[in-house]
């Protein structure tokens, strides 16, 4: 049954042979890997506007300035990171030219802020999305956080579990319907305003006094509006999911997608200041300017709808970089192996259901607040925007190839540039949150390092010794095998256990823990008369604890071995039909296997037994 329904969710099992198949045309990249920087235009320039006027409206008119310094970085960035994508082919971004060019220590630092990031966005892209709906439903606040998960494990997870094929598909429509409409409303919004219809800024907004607080409001408008660049490193993070020739294919993406979100940014940021718009409880602005361009009308409702749309679907940028991160952080031995392993639709599918829990996690901590979670945003992305920019710099002077001055250049100015962001949020996004974050890295390097070391340790454990080799492990070994078999009584389960233990070792004990004398006494009396010539060896347990006597018989039988002995633990146990017969039985057998299998250094089976009725 639970395969049946897996097929139905996920799908049939993918060859290995399909992979090459999987590849993705720029189109259909576009749509998957750019839809997080496409869709933070629907909170991006908000965010700046937020904080201005959280102060008063006296800084207002400061959204401009700010909006043009987030392009002026959009356009650094996006040409620094089209030099990622053709110095780094084999993908994995910040964390593979740090590893490459910076070291160990830098690039987990990498890692560790992408991993964040990659989680953040999904976490922001699904509240700003169940925002978009709402705004135009309001009937549905009440239901905000139950919407998001829904959407995180209804929709998103299991679509990216289908595999790269069913995913690109389903993302194509919604993120190119966006697109259109937004670019739609800006033209229709600067047609309005050059007829002369909508408010212009009030001269009042930028009446004010300079001093500290003036500035710090300005640079944290400016760190909350960087939230409009995140994704912007997803296209160099998957170089190798893209189509031959797979490096100019990705540059092109690159700047495509950068030029999309320039006009869109650009535009909704100057219609905000236009048409004077002010944040609202449970209204977006992009909703209140579709509103106010177009009217009541399914003009509104669809750019409403492909909002929420493309802010759902934005999340699968996270489901695209995050898995093949985890993956080359997992055969390099910094993550659990198993995060390596792609599953039956050819998608690293551990990875996938890690991202799903962990962004649910900030959903549930901050209840699906965007606000919220757009502070602790932007610090982890930029952070590993200036690593890599930095680590390109190192690779072009080593590399030194034609051009190289010029294009090392390029990323020196893109790695100052995004190390002032990273100072710039660092300092007045602390106390609302990146505090969280600048903790997280360091926790998680730690947690990377441990693992590391813990897979050093297991492969130094495991190393066959020198002897073993020609032949060696061919001899016999001259130790006994003594098997221990814990009985509950004289039953088939028991009688089937001593067959099996009588084909592995002729030195077999079966062990009784009686909790009174009455029982002790009818065990032996039906062992003596079964008679199966194995020896019983009754202990008697006045507390009426099973586990405490068997641990201190195999602890005083541990003590009589030799080198080389072996001790085997048998443990009969019959297998219920039915799953809820299990519930009325006891867990013995399995508190025994825990308790050895964790604690002594010796054999433990299960011989299992099933029950037909």
């Amino acid at each position: 049954m639970l395969r049946t329904l897996k097929r139905l969710l996920i799908g049939a099992p993918l060859p290995n042979q399909s992979l090459v198949r999987e590849k993705l045309p720029v189109w259909k990249a576009l749509a998957i890997f750019s839809s997080d920087a496409l869709s933070s235009v629907a909170y991006g320039p908000e965010q700046i506007i937020a904080v201005l006027t959280a102060a008063g409206a006296a800084l207002y008119g400061f959204t401009a300035p700010i909006a043009v310094a987030i392009l002026v970085l959009l356009v650094i960035v996006s040409i620094s990171y089209a030099q990622v994508a053709r110095a780094n082919p084999g993908g994995g971004g910040s964390y593979s030219v740090a590893k490459k060019n910076l070291g160990e220590t830098v690039a987990l630092v990498a890692a560790a802020s992408l991993f964040i990031d990659y989680t953040l966005t999904v976490a922001v892209s699904i509240s700003s999305g169940t925002d978009a709906i709402i705004s135009a439903f309001p009937l549905l606040v009440p239901y905000r956080t139950v919407i998001d998960l829904g959407v995180l494990f209804g929709l998103l997870m299991l679509i990216n579990l289908r595999g790269v094929r069913e995913s690109s598909t389903v993302f194509v429509f919604p993120t190119y319907g966006f697109i259109f409409g937004i670019l739609i409303l800006v033209a229709v919004g600067f047609y309005q305003a050059l007829a002369g219809r909508g408010a212009f800024l009030p001269p009042a907004s930028m009446k004010f006094a300079w001093d500290g607080f003036t500035l710090f409001v300005i640079l944290r408008a400016f760190a909350s509006g960087c939230s409009s660049m995140t994704g912007v490193e997803a296209i160099s993070n998957g170089v190798t999911m893209f189509q031959p020739p797979e490096v100019e294919n990705a540059r092109k993406t690159t700047f495509i997608m950068a030029l999309i979100l320039g006009l869109m940014f650009g535009g909704i940021a100057f219609l905000y200041m236009r048409y004077h718009l002010l944040p609202q409880a449970d209204q977006t602005m992009l909703s209140q300017l579709a509103f106010a361009i177009l009217g009541h009308n399914w003009g509104y409702y669809y750019i409403q709808i492909t909002t929420m749309l493309i802010l759902y679907l934005a999340a699968n940028t996270a489901y695209n970089g995050l898995p093949p991160l985890l993956s080359l952080l997992a055969r390099d031995g910094y993550m659990p192996r198993y995060l390596a392993a792609r599953g039956d639709r050819l998608v690293f599918s551990n990875g996938i259901v890690l991202l799903s829990v962990v962004a649910a996690m900030f959903i549930l901590a901050y209840y699906g607040n965007t606000g919220h979670l757009i502070s602790l945003y932007a610090l982890g992305v930029f952070l590993s925007f200036t690593i890599a920019q930095t680590g390109m710099v190192i690779h072009w002077r080593r590399e030194r190839g034609t051009g190289w001055q010029f294009r090392a250049l390029i990323n020196g100015i893109g790695a100052v540039t995004t190390a002032i962001v990273v100072i710039i949020i660092a300092v007045t996004k602390f106390i609302y949150g990146a505090w969280l974050v600048a903790v997280a890295i360091p926790l998680l390097i730690a947690m990377f390092q441990k693992i590391y070391r813990h897979y050093q340790d297991m492969r130094e454990q495991l190393r066959l010794p020198g002897e073993s080799y020609g032949g060696g492990s061919r001899r016999r070994p001259a130790g006994r095998n003594l098997v221990v078999v814990p009985v509950a009584g004289v039953n088939r389960v028991v009688e089937n256990t001593l067959a099996y233990a009588r084909l592995i070792s002729s030195e077999i004990i079966a062990l009784y823990v009686g909790v009174d004398e009455e029982s002790s006494r009818e065990v032996r009396e039906k062992w003596q008369r079964w008679d199966p010539g194995v020896e019983l060896i009754v202990r008697f347990s006045p507390y009426r604890t099973i586990l405490e006597p068997i641990v201190d018989f195999v602890n005083q039988l541990r003590r009589k071995c030799q080198p080389g002995d072996f001790i085997t633990i048998l443990i009969p146990e019959f297998e219920t039909r039915r799953w809820w017969h299990r519930l009325l039985h006891n867990q013995t057998g399995w508190f025994l296997r825990t308790y050895f299998i964790f604690h002594q250094d010796v054999v433990v089976t299960v011989v299992p037994f099933h029950l037909q009725k």
